[in-house]
């Protein structure tokens, strides 16, 4: 079921979809659809350059991620926001096909009619975050809590954990 949405120019950026009624928080709005592709596919592709800074992929689970840019569908312009008013939520397939499982968007609190839809992508990246990453990667969401950049803090608790191995290997 989708909620009553439009996908239009966007204040935050490019593409982005609103509410054309208002949405009670918890409502159902929107599945993310697309080709189920792995991450091996993705990394031989173009769709899922980090130097890019635009993406319509979104990882599904493990194995498989989904690449909306074949669909014509509106989640594909759901914007990122430090402030979002709605989540992405994987639910999974109760088979052992993960091809099977799915993407669906949901409201974390009422928006009303008219109002932008936003979520936070959680964009996690291996690579160190450089300056020219977090400027590709630039949020433009507007919000007081804005962090400036759609990437994900860096896991302190693994990085203490690698570090406290790797003194341990250097005292063997």
């Amino acid at each position: 079921m989708t909620a009553p949405i439009e996908a239009r120019k966007s204040p935050i950026h490019g593409n982005g979809v609103f509410a054309l009624k208002s949405i009670k928080k918890g409502a159902q709005i929107i599945e993310y659809t697309g080709p189920r592709m792995t991450h091996d596919e993705v990394n031989e592709g173009d769709g899922g350059d980090v130097e890019s800074g635009h993406t319509f992929l979104f990882t599904l689970n493990d194995e498989y991620v989904i690449d909306a840019d074949a669909e014509d569908t509106p989640a594909k312009w759901i914007n990122h926001s430090c402030d979002p008013n709605c989540e992405a939520v994987m639910e999974e397939d109760e088979g052992d096909d993960r091809t099977k499982d799915r993407i669906f968007v949901y409201a974390i609190r009422n928006i009303k009619a008219g109002e932008e839809l936003s979520y936070n992508y959680g964009i996690t990246l291996e690579e160190k975050h450089t300056k020219k990453l977090k400027k590709i990667w630039q949020c433009l969401c507007g919000s007081k809590n804005c962090t400036g950049t759609l990437l994900q803090p860096k896991d302190k608790s693994k990085k203490k954990k690698k570090e406290g191995k790797k003194k341990k290997k250097g005292k063997s």
